[in-house]
């Protein structure tokens, strides 16, 4: 959930504003379109969780619900399509039997190295598009607005996780 409320949002000229959100469309753009390399052998929501698997590691399922910003239940029907499929599996946290752990299997990792592969592919022949001067502007825009948005946007233990 967004903890900025628009009233609260300091205002942004419009063109810096289109800019911003035409950039995230295309990368939005990109990641989705990395599902793709995929043959529909997981959903949007499930690459997700797979993702957050890769990034953590074997975590309590909550934790991976809190992460994604979802219900609990909601991860929970989600890991049961993986461990299905088996993309993921679950175990158990040593100190605390009680605590549902999942993790990736080798192919559920297979799955987010090959969506990751094809990004980084598009984005190297989205860049090449761009002169040697430019591609370093650009890489230290992002930077800087990376580091603007701190750990709010990324993947942490308690905050949602984009695509």
């Amino acid at each position: 959930m967004p903890s900025t409320r628009d009233h609260d949002a300091p205002e942004l000229d419009p063109e810096t504003a289109s800019v911003l959100q035409t950039a995230t469309r295309m990368l939005a753009g990109v990641a989705l379109r990395s599902l793709d390399v995929l043959d529909d052998e997981v959903t949007l929501p499930q690459f997700r969780l797979l993702a957050v698997l890769a990034e953590l590691g074997p975590v309590p399922s909550g934790q991976a619900a809190r992460t994604l910003g979802l219900d609990p239940s909601t991860v929970t029907r989600l890991a049961d399509r993986l461990v299905a499929a088996g993309h993921a599996a679950r175990g158990t946290n040593p100190r605390h039997r009680g605590v549902v752990t999942l993790e990736l299997t080798a192919s559920g990792q297979d799955l987010v190295t090959a969506a990751s592969t094809w990004r980084r592919q598009e984005l190297a022949r989205i860049m090449a598009r761009l002169t040697t001067r430019d591609q370093a502007a650009v890489t230290a825009a992002l930077g800087l607005l990376i580091e603007a948005a701190g750990d709010e946007y990324g993947i942490t233990a308690y905050s949602p996780v984009p695509l």
